[in-house]
C-alpha cells in the first residue's frame, strides 16, 4: 500500500475546490479533480472537490425539480402534443422521479417487478423503440429490464427538457455544439449573457453549498469535453457574483486541445487563468504566484489577462510532476452512492459506460505507440509516454478498493501497453485481488491468446481499442501498424478468453472512396458474425491542427479549407478530399448497420442494404475475417517467455500401465473441470514443482520460470527430450489447463 505522508508541509493556507462541471457520465465521477485532489492533499494544501454535474443532474430528477420544470413548461406557448401529454401525465412523474432514481442508485432494488411489469412508469416516445429490444427481454433479469425502462423514462424526460425549457441540454453534455469549433467567442458570451434557464439556476443552487462551506480561495474548473464548457463559465460567473476576489482557473481536456492559441479577453471576465495540459505544476505554481513567491512570467502553460491583452506564461524552471509521483486519485467529498447506473442500451458491452461505478485509473501518461496520423501526437497528453510500475498501480487500486469500498477499475489511457498490463495481471494476482477492470488497447498481437487468459484471470472483463478503418490501405496512411486480419486474431484471442470486445471505427478519412466505406462495413459485419466483436461505434473523421494530418495536409491528399484562426477555440478544420467521397451519406446507413450488429441482428444482410442510396458492390471475400482467423500464429513456444500456471495445486498418484510401469497420474484442477495427464514419476516431480513455481500467487516478488529455465530442469532420465516432450499431448494438456506462456 502507498503510505500517505503523515505530516505533509503546510505550504499554503489557501484554500482550494475543485469541480466538474454540467455535463459528464451519469454513474462515476469524471476523475481530473479525483487526481488532482489527491495530489495537491500529498503536497500539504487543503483541497475540497465536487461533482456539480451529478448535483444538478439529481436537483432536476428530484421531486422539487420536476416540479419547476412541469411549471416552466406550461408558461411557454406552441406546445407539441407530445408535451401536452407529458404536462398530462405531470402527478405520475411526481410520483415515480424519486423512487426511480433511487433505484438506479442502488439503493431500492426491490421497485424492480413493479418497474419491469410496465404499470408504474408513465411511457411517452423512447419506449416507441421497446418492440425492437423484445429479443432481448427473454435473456434480461428482472433488475436489468427495469433498469433499461427506467433509463427509458430518464431519457423521455430529457428530451422534454430538451424541446421545451432547455434546448442546449443533454443527459451528458450541456450547450456542446456552442463549444464544438468555437473560433469565435460571441455565441457562447451571448448565451452567458441571457437569464440563467432553469438548468442553469440549479446549476448554481448545486454550487453555493459548497463555496459556503469551503470558503476557497482558489476554485480549479475542469472541462473535459466541449459540453462542458458553457456549465464551467456559468459556474465561474456564479463564484464571482459570490465572492469577486476568488480566483478561478480553467483546465482539462477541451482546453488541452481547443484553447492553445487563445487571444479572446472577454472569456477572462469571469475566469483568471487557463492552464494547458498536465495540470499538477500549473496548479502549484499559481499558488506560489498567490502567495507572492513566483512573478507571473515563473508560471507553467498558463494564459492570463494583463492589461486587456491575454498573455502566456511558460517561464516556470521547474518541470512536469513524473507519473510515478502524481499520487493516488481521492474520490473524497464525492457524492459516490448518488451516481446514476443507465442502461440505454441492451448490448453488454456497450453498457459498460452507463451502468456500474467504475474507479478510474491510467496505467501509463501518454500513448507509447504516438504514430497515428489522426491524433494529436504532438501534445503532451499523448506525446509524453511515462508509465508506472505494476507494484505502484496494484497500490493504487488497492487504496481505492480501501477509500471507495468499489471493485470496478476503468482504465482510461491512450493505449495500455501489453507489456505493463501483464505485469499489473500478474501483481494482482500474486496478492489475491477479485476486481473487475476494463480499459483501452491497441489491436496487436502481443496480445496473445495466453496473454489474454492472464488478463482474463487478473478481472479483465472488457477492452476497447481502436480498429479505426477496416481497410489495410487506409490503417497504412494512419500509421496504425496494425491490419484488419491482425485485429480479428487479437480480437478473438480476447474474446476466446471471455473478455468483450469493442472497435473504435472511423469514416471519411483522406482519400476513402464510396468502395472502401462499403467493404469497411463487409469487413465489420463478418467481424460480428464470427462473434470476435461484441459493440463498435462508427464516428466521421476531422482533421485537427495538432495532428499530422492536419500539419502535413499536402501528404494525405487533401486541402484545408479553413476555418481561418480566431482568438478562440482552435482544433477542428475543415478540409477538401478530391481523391475521397462525400462521408456524409454513409453516417446514417453506417450507424444503423452497427446498431443492428451489436444486437445481433441482420448479420447475413447484404451491407449495400442500410444506405438510401445506390452504393458500390464489396468485393470482400465472404469468408474474408474465416481466413484471418484460421491463419493462427506459429504454435514454436518461445523459450525466452516466464511460465504462469493459473490452476490449482496438482494432485499426483502412482498408477501402473498395463505393462506393468510405474507413472503417476497428475490432476490438474480447472475452474470448470479436471484435466489428467500421465508421466513418468521423475517428470511428474518436475512438472510438479514448475506448476507450483508458477503459480502467481504469494511470491513475494520472486521471478517467474522462464521455459528456457525449465528445459533445464528437465529431468535428463525422462524417456524423451525437453524439445519431444514440447510436442506432447501432455505438454498440451498442460498448456490448455492453465499454464502460460507470458
Amino acid at each position: 500500500m502507498i503510505q500517505t505522508r503523515k505530516n505533509p508541509p503546510s505550504h499554503s493556507k489557501r484554500r482550494i475546490l475543485l469541480l466538474t462541471p454540467p455535463f459528464t457520465q451519469l454513474n462515476t465521477p469524471y476523475p481530473a479533480t479525483a487526481y488532482l485532489t489527491g495530489f495537491l492533499r500529498s503536497e500539504g494544501y487543503p483541497v475540497f472537490q465536487a461533482d456539480l454535474a451529478i448535483e444538478t443532474i439529481l436537483t432536476l430528477f428530484s421531486r422539487s425539480g420536476l416540479a419547476r420544470l412541469f411549471q416552466a413548461i406550461r408558461s411557454t406557448e406552441g406546445l407539441h402534443p407530445a408535451v401536452l401529454r407529458s404536462l398530462l401525465l405531470q402527478e405520475r412523474y411526481l410520483d415515480t422521479i424519486d423512487p426511480v432514481v433511487r433505484f438506479l442508485q442502488g439503493d431500492q432494488p426491490s421497485l424492480a417487478t413493479q418497474i419491469g411489469r410496465r404499470r408504474f412508469l408513465p411511457e411517452g416516445p423512447r419506449f416507441n423503440a421497446l418492440e425492437e429490444d423484445q429479443w432481448a427481454f427473454g435473456s434480461l433479469g428482472t433488475t436489468d429490464r427495469a433498469k433499461h425502462l427506467a433509463s427509458l423514462y430518464l431519457d423521455d424526460l430529457a428530451d422534454l427538457i430538451q424541446g421545451t425549457v432547455a434546448p442546449h441540454f443533454g443527459l451528458s453534455r450541456y450547450a456542446e455544439r456552442l463549444a464544438t469549433s468555437a473560433t469565435s467567442f460571441d455565441a457562447i458570451r451571448r448565451m452567458l449573457q441571457s437569464p440563467p434557464g432553469l438548468i442553469d439556476q440549479m446549476l448554481e443552487e448545486a454550487l453555493l453549498p459548497h463555496l459556503e462551506a469551503h470558503r476557497p480561495d482558489l476554485v480549479g474548473i475542469t472541462i473535459p469535453f466541449p459540453g462542458n464548457l458553457y456549465g464551467a463559465l456559468r459556474a465561474a460567473a456564479a463564484i464571482r457574483k459570490w465572492n469577486p476576489r476568488v480566483k478561478i482557473a480553467l483546465g482539462g481536456g477541451y482546453v488541452n486541445t481547443e484553447l492553445r492559441d487563445l487571444a479572446e479577453p472577454r472569456l477572462f471576465d469571469d475566469i483568471d487563468y487557463v492552464t494547458l495540459d498536465a495540470g499538477e505544476r500549473p496548479l502549484l505554481c499559481l499558488l506560489d504566484l498567490l502567495d507572492h513567491r513566483r512573478p507571473p512570467e515563473r508560471l507553467c502553460r498558463t494564459f492570463l489577462r494583463i492589461e486587456g491583452e491575454v498573455r502566456f506564461f511558460n517561464g516556470a524552471a521547474e518541470g512536469d510532476i513524473p507519473f510515478e509521483k502524481i499520487g493516488t486519485p481521492t474520490y473524497d467529498g464525492l457524492p459516490l452512492r448518488r451516481y446514476i447506473s443507465l442502461v440505454e442500451m441492451l448490448n453488454p458491452m456497450h453498457r459498460l459506460w452507463s451502468d456500474g461505478r467504475w474507479n478510474k485509473l491510467t496505467v501509463a501518461h501518454g500513448c507509447y505507440w504516438r504514430k497515428c496520423s489522426f491524433c494529436d501526437i504532438g501534445l503532451d497528453y499523448i506525446r509524453r509516454y511515462e508509465p508506472a510500475p505494476a507494484i505502484l498501480l496494484a497500490d493504487r487500486i488497492d487504496d481505492l478498493l480501501e477509500e471507495t469500498g468499489e471493485s470496478g477499475f476503468h482504465f482510461v489511457d491512450e493505449a495500455a501497453p501489453p507489456s505493463r498490463l501483464a505485469d499489473l495481471a500478474l501483481e494482482l494476482l500474486d496478492r489475491g485481488r477479485s476486481i473487475s477492470w476494463w480499459g483501452n488497447i491497441r489491436f496487436e498481437e502481443a496480445f496473445s491468446a495466453d496473454l489474454c487468459r492472464l488478463l482474463s484471470a487478473s478481472g479483465c472483463i472488457a477492452v476497447t481499442g481502436g480498429m479505426e478503418v477496416a481497410s489495410d490501405r487506409l490503417l497504412a496512411l494512419m500509421e496504425k501498424g496494425i491490419t484488419v486480419a491482425q485485429v480479428a486474431r487479437v480480437a478473438h484471442a480476447f474474446t476466446q478468453a471471455g473478455i468483450l470486445v469493442h472497435a473504435y471505427l472511423m469514416y471519411g478519412f483522406p482519400t476513402e472512396t464510396a468502395q472502401e466505406t462499403v467493404e469497411s462495413l463487409e469487413r465489420v459485419r463478418q467481424l460480428f458474425a464470427a462473434g470476435v466483436i461484441q459493440s463498435a461505434f462508427w464516428h466521421r473523421f476531422t482533421a485537427t491542427r495538432h495532428s499530422p494530418v492536419g500539419l502535413r495536409p499536402d501528404a494525405y491528399g487533401i486541402t484545408i479549407a479553413g476555418p481561418a484562426a480566431g482568438p478562440f477555440a482552435n482544433n477542428d478544420l475543415v478540409h477538401l478530399d478530391p481523391a475521397g467521397c462525400d462521408p456524409a451519406p454513409f453516417g446514417p446507413g453506417l450507424a444503423k448497420a452497427i446498431y443492428n450488429y451489436m444486437h445481433g441482428v441482420e448479420l447475413e444482410t447484404d451491407v449495400r442494404s442500410w444506405f438510401d442510396f445506390p452504393a458500390p458492390k464489396p468485393k470482400v471475400p465472404p469468408d474474408f475475417i474465416a481466413q484471418a482467423l484460421a491463419a493462427v500464429l506459429s504454435s514454436r513456444e518461445d523459450l525466452d517467455r516466464r511460465l504462469v500456471w493459473l490452476g490449482g495445486a496438482p494432485l499426483m498418484r502412482p498408477i501402473r500401465t498395463k505393462k506393468g510401469a510405474e507413472q503417476v497420474s497428475l490432476i490438474l484442477p480447472g475452474w470448470e473441470e479436471d484435466a489428467e495427464i500421465r508421466l513418468d514419476p521423475s517428470v511428474a516431480g518436475w512438472c510438479r514443482d514448475l506448476l507450483d513455481q508458477s503459480r502467481p500467487r504469494g511470491r513475494k516478488r520472486a521471478p517467474f520460470v522462464r521455459l528456457l529455465e525449465a528445459g533445464e530442469r528437465y529431468p535428463a532420465s525422462a524417456s524423451r527430450p525437453f524439445p519431444r516432450f514440447l510436442q506432447s499431448r501432455a505438454w498440451q494438456t498442460l498448456r490448455s489447463a492453465g499454464l502460460l506462456l507470458i
